[in-house]
């Protein structure tokens, strides 16, 4: 299992960095955890229009799902040679729904339904890209619905956090993982909320250490915080073998 990172900033983009996007690869099944503003010019740095089987969304601010909105409008007028592939889009409950009301404001309702194979997903049961399967599992960020990614495949599993406050439900999500992905956005607890909707770093530490997981990367963290040396950092182009 591969992943590399797209894109890492928080909800500002850090210099020079997209917002969030994660591309897994196994097994030849490729599915791109979010795809904030700046992932899909990224993605375009090593293919003509990305080669994903899947797009799965945590929860819909827009740092973490706003380049479908670019990628529905390439799709629809780039088309070089011939139709553009149409990729699986997983969201949440309900998220056809908001994707279509978008669509209204933007251009006309059925906009992403006719750039992907459109799906919501159900909390904790687990859904099929490919050879990865996929599991969303409900975490809290503010007062919006919002999921966490457990990720398996060829015999490997990665946990994504999304956005979340401290809970059980994440550390539950990345147990005994082989790879922890998780935000740390903030520097202290009483900068955010009520309610609350992020993880300081020790707050992420926290998690991963009740996981059980092999391994720690975090994420979606401000260039501005200091993260010390001891702890590994995501950037955009990384890559781990997972």
């Amino acid at each position: 299992m591969l992943l590399t990172v797209i894109g890492s900033s928080p909800a500002w983009p850090n210099p020079g960095s997209a917002h969030s996007g994660y591309l897994l690869q196994a097994n030849g099944s490729r599915v791109l955890l979010d795809c904030g503003p700046g992932v899909l010019g990224r993605l375009r740095e090593t293919a003509l229009w990305p080669d994903v089987d899947a797009v799965a969304i945590t929860h819909f601010h827009l740092d973490h799902w706003g380049d479908l909105v670019p990628w529905v409008w390439g799709t629809f007028y780039l088309n070089p040679n011939g139709p553009m592939p149409k990729p699986q889009l997983w969201v949440q409950p309900g998220g056809r729904k908001f994707l279509e009301d978008i669509g209204d404001r933007l251009g006309f309702p059925d906009m992403f339904e006719r750039t992907f194979a459109l799906s919501e997903y159900e909390p904790d049961t687990p859904f099929e890209v490919g050879k990865l399967t996929v599991t969303a599992t409900r975490v809290p960020h503010y007062t919006l619905q919002t999921y966490a990614f457990r990720v398996e495949g060829d015999g490997r599993v990665m946990t994504y956090s999304g956005d979340s406050a401290p809970c059980d439900e994440l550390a539950e999500s990345a147990r005994d993982a082989d790879l922890f992905v998780c935000e740390a956005t903030l520097l202290r607890p009483n900068l955010d909320g009520p309610p609350r909707g992020h993880l300081t770093l020790e707050e992420a530490v926290e998690a991963y250490e009740a996981s059980g997981a092999k391994r720690l990367v975090l994420t979606h963290r401000p260039r501005e915080l200091p993260t010390p040396d001891e702890y590994e950092l995501a950037y955009d182009g990384l890559e781990l073998e997972v």
